[in-house]
């Protein structure tokens, strides 16, 4: 499926389990960095996001280490919702691409934001980073999303 991006587009990874970030997928949204809403109002209607997923569960220690979705940012709206009352998470609509998982090992070579290729797990540890376009695009290829 091709993907429509503007030149003006910044272009974003959000690290989160896979199964959060599917249930995420599922919702149309996307929350970074245990709901925080800084690092959502960086992002802009058009800009690409990606979603790395160290581990399968966020309650769990089976590891993914795997790319898990891509899309759009759908509008320039963070909203938040409440879970609980002491979460109260905020968000933002994504529209998102139909995508395979693609593991990030094959591609640490080909990614200019992973300075060190050794302890290429650093640089992720923030949980919301931004990245170059080349970097999206061919992140994009290896997961089926042209």
């Amino acid at each position: 499926m091709a993907a429509k991006f503007s030149p003006e587009a910044k272009y974003w990874i959000i690290v989160a389990s896979k199964n959060h970030v599917m249930r995420g997928v599922k919702e149309g949204i996307c929350q970074a960095n245990h709901g925080k809403a800084g690092p959502l109002r960086r992002m802009k209607r058009g800009d690409g996001v990606v979603f790395y997923s160290p581990k399968e569960t966020f309650e769990g220690n089976v590891k993914c280490r795997k790319f898990t979705a891509l899309g759009l940012i759908q509008d320039d709206e963070v909203f938040q919702i409440t879970m609980t009352k002491d979460f109260m998470p905020f968000r933002r609509r994504v529209d998102f691409y139909k995508s395979n998982d693609a593991d990030i090992e094959p591609l640490l070579n080909s990614l200019s934001f992973i300075k060190n290729k050794k302890a290429w797990g650093f640089v992720l540890r923030f949980g919301f980073i931004e990245i170059p376009s080349a970097d999206f695009a061919r992140i994009a290829e290896a997961m089926g999303v042209r």
